[in-house]
Order: structure tokens, then sequence, then C-alpha cells
């Protein structure tokens, strides 16, 4: 049975953000995620999850200026000393969390770049190394260009080949079905084929991006084949409530904890 991860970012909106992680828990999830934990202080964030006997799934290196529209640095030129600092800045964060996947953007930038090419394989190395010291494993998404216009990473086929040529044993490959979907479809085949590069999977409906029910992807199903496939991993739930979150949650009860 997947162990699902609520993703705070997007989900249990209805509070505010430390609090998400006590009704994330009382929804009987046992595992959460989110895109940045750096506006928290680190000791709160590890009193939340031990208190509610959470695990963390994931969360993102530093991606530079979020407000401005960047969306990561490591393919950007001349931003390698400011990706150093963060990577610092992640460790701390995974040190007090636990957490031992940690996802890198890429950034605003043309893929067919040489120098944004190099510097991003330069970024994703320095990276992939530092984060194996601690035991921590790097991942990298691709990330469809409709909800991210311009994304330097935004095709499997060329996430999979840096991880390919790189072979850093702790570099793996983020799956977000959602973003899988437009961008290539074929999921079922992706995830058979690329399970043994995978380090985290996420879902949303596509194409609203919703729940993982109705739309055009048969979740349940799919979740029976990441079983099949024996995938151990967290599945991250990346998607924006269509109202209330505790109101949607009916897809997720099958799979709930009970917490005594």
């Amino acid at each position: 049975m997947p162990v699902f991860a609520a993703n705070l970012t997007m989900m249990f909106n209805e509070w505010p953000f430390l609090d998400r992680f006590d009704a994330a828990a009382d929804a009987g999830f046992s595992a959460v995620e989110y895109l940045f934990p750096y506006d928290a202080a680190p000791e709160a964030l590890a009193e939340r999850l031990e208190r509610n006997r959470l695990q963390q799934a994931l969360f993102n290196l530093p991606p530079g200026d979020w407000a401005a529209g960047e969306r990561g640095i490591a393919a950007l030129p001349g931003r390698f000393d400011e990706l150093r600092s963060g990577v610092d800045r992640a460790l701390e964060y995974a040190a007090a969390t636990g957490a031992k996947k940690l996802h890198l953007m890429a950034g605003i930038a043309d893929p067919a770049d040489p120098e944004a090419l190099s510097r991003y394989g330069q970024s994703v190395t320095y990276t992939a190394e530092r984060l194996a010291e601690k035991g921590i494993d790097l991942m990298l998404e691709p990330i469809n260009a409709r909800n991210m216009p311009g994304y330097f990473l935004n095709d499997f086929n060329n996430a999979v080949a840096i991880i390919k040529e790189l072979e850093l044993p702790n570099l793996k490959l983020q799956f977000d079905i959602y973003h899988r979907q437009i961008m290539h479809g074929d999921v079922t085949v992706a995830l058979r084929e690329l399970m043994a590069i995978i380090g985290h999977i996420q879902i949303a409906s596509v194409p609203s991006r919703h729940e993982p029910e109705r739309e055009e992807l048969n979740y349940p199903w799919l979740f029976d084949e990441i079983d099949r496939l024996g995938y151990q991993g967290f599945v991250g739930c990346e998607y924006n409530p269509r109202g209330a979150t505790l109101d949607g949650l009916g897809w997720f009860k099958p799979y709930a904890r009970t917490l005594p």
C-alpha cells in the first residue's frame, strides 16, 4: 500500500503552516512534504513532526528569489556561490526534520544553452555529493511548461539522460505523475521502465491538479501498479484541493493510518 505524504504547501491551507502538521496527522497521513521550510525555525518543524509522529518525505532546496519569479538557480550562470550557501541551509533543515530526499530546482533557462547545461551539471554534481555525505538523495523533477513556462528541466528524457550520465548513486528522478501525463503521457510504461532510478513520486488529477480522482487518470489502478513495481518511497499529494481539504479526502480514506 503506498505511503502518502500530504503536501502542506498546497493542502490544509485552512490552517497556519505549522498547524497543518497537526491537521494532516489528524486526517490520517503518516508523512508530509512541502515546497520550502525556510520561513519556519528548524526546531519548530522538528517539534511538529515528532508530536504527530510524522515523517518528513521531501522539501526543496532554496530556489532563489521565489517572489520575484525565480524557480531555482541550478542552471543559472553566476549563482554558484548562492547555490552552495543554499545547500548548507537545506542540510540544516534536513538534519532537524530527518528528511532523506531533497529536490533541486533548475531555474528558468534555455535547456539548449551550453552555458546553462554546463552550470546545471556542475550544480547537480556538487549538491548530490554534499547530500551524499549525510545519506540524503537528490531529486531532479521535470516540470511541464504549462505550469512553469521557461523551466530548464522540462522533459523527462532530458532528466533521465542527466541522471544516467552523471552516475551519482544518490541522484534520483522525482516522478510527478501529473507532470508526466501532461508532457508525455504513457505513465504506466514510464513507471515500469524508470522505477530503478525513481526516488519520489507525486500525484494530482489531470488536467486540473486537484484530488487524484475522476478526470483522465485511473489512480486506484496506478496505486496498485506502484505496489506491484515494489516502490518503497513516499507518494506526495501535490494537489490543490477542489474545496476544503478535509472534504476532498474521500479518495485517501482507504489508505489513512489509524491513530491510537
